[in-house]
């Protein structure tokens, strides 16, 4: 007969694979660390493989453990939004969400779209993380995250629904030639030199888009790590770049050295709007948020 482990063992292995330490990973689950720990042996000898390897100083996962963790977080996580769907039949949000969002959107959007919430429904919690859209994209998929606000997603296996489109500006440094007009065609960057966020950015995807169509060159030597520091690369001269549009009303100053021109003949915009896991139980949830955030969007001027 094939071995199963339970749902408890399954909380044991992902605690640890989490916390890299047995006590630690006791603690969070309210059991002793013997009783972890032979549980955990237990799923090992049952599958006949290590899942961890134990030194005095560090426990590591071996790929065994690595895989069977992160299958374990995703099955608990889809028995969670199963049995919150079943148990909670009030069309009110409640409880704990997970959202993730890119720093190009989140600080922007969010303050307006959370304090309404807060105010319509007072026992929902909503834990924030900041990363890339890909890294979001790929803990909203394994169960670390609940739910995503930014770009449309390029992973399969999320829905997405739209709340905004946000314009996109390119940002040159005052003293350059551009700067002398408030719009910009392609055949203008013919041969200039095009700043990116790093991988996993959708911004590197707009940079690449306007650099085939317009004979840009994206300098490759240079990858952002934040909208800020590619700002203060245009600033000094080192190349031009695109800004989103809530980003550049927030962040830019008439007194800055960079000035923001729109396209005369190139329309790319970015699309903004909620995901999550294909299937979820929590679905009409996500769903509600998506509606608040309509009225932030309108708000913004970026609705649909």
């Amino acid at each position: 007969m094939v071995f199963r482990p339970t749902l408890r063992q399954l909380e044991y292995v992902v605690a640890v694979h989490d916390l890299r330490h047995f006590g630690q990973a006791a603690r969070q689950c309210h059991v002793s660390q013997p009783t972890l720990s032979v549980q955990v042996s237990l799923v090992e000898q049952g599958l006949g493989m290590p899942l961890f390897e134990r030194t005095s100083s560090q426990v590591v996962p071996t790929p065994s453990g690595e895989k069977l963790a992160r299958g374990a977080r995703l099955l608990m996580t889809s028995l969670n939004d199963l049995l919150d769907d079943l148990s909670s039949q009030a069309a009110a949000l409640g409880g704990m969400i997970r959202l993730g969002t890119p720093a190009t959107l989140g600080p922007y959007f969010l303050p307006r779209l959370l304090r309404g919430l807060h105010e319509r429904y007072p026992t929902l919690q909503v834990y924030v993380r900041e990363d890339s859209p890909a890294a979001l994209e790929e803990a909203v998929l394994e169960g670390s995250l609940d739910c995503g606000l930014g770009p449309t997603p390029e992973r399969a296996g999320l829905s997405f629904r739209r709340v905004g489109r946000e314009a996109i500006y390119l940002g040159v440094p005052t003293d350059h030639i551009l700067a002398t007009g408030e719009s910009v065609r392609l055949a203008d960057l013919r041969g200039e030199k095009l700043l990116a966020l790093g991988r996993g950015h959708r911004l590197l995807e707009n940079v690449r888009h306007l650099a085939q169509a317009s004979g840009a060159h994206i300098v490759e030597n240079f990858e952002g790590t934040s909208l800020d520091a590619i700002r203060q690369m245009v600033s000094i001269g080192m190349g031009l770049s695109l800004f989103p549009e809530l980003y550049a009303r927030a962040e830019f100053r008439q007194s800055d050295d960079v000035k923001l021109l729109e396209f005369g003949d190139w329309s790319e915009r970015r699309d903004v709007g909620f995901y999550w896991r294909e299937g979820s139980g929590r679905a009409r949830h996500y769903l509600m948020l998506a509606d608040a955030a309509d009225g932030v969007a309108a708000q913004l001027g970026i609705g649909i």
